[in-house]
């Protein structure tokens, strides 16, 4: 699982917004086992946190963007909430 071990070190802001979801759904998926001894189960919470916070912030930023462009072209258009969690329609990739 060297993979696992290279992506606990890569830096959150250089993942993709893929590879952050990807990760976040394995770390979830990884607590919700409960296969884990406390302290790794603690330090894959943590990144979990991390990536949420940087997953939530893109998305807002992204809706953002959605909001100037359809104020730019159409001020009537409604605009859907997207601020919950990510999908995790990327496992299957």
């Amino acid at each position: 699982m060297a993979d696992d071990a290279t992506k606990d070190t890569r830096k959150v802001e250089d993942l993709s917004f893929k590879e952050a979801s990807v990760e976040l759904e394995q770390i979830v998926r990884s607590l919700e086992a409960g296969d884990l001894e406390l302290e790794e189960s603690l330090e894959r919470y943590s990144r979990g946190v991390e990536l949420l916070k940087s997953l939530r912030e893109r998305l807002a930023n992204a809706e953002q963007k959605v909001r100037v462009l359809l104020d730019a072209t159409d001020e009537d258009a409604p605009v859907t909430d997207t601020t919950a969690a990510p999908s995790t329609a990327y496992l299957d990739d």
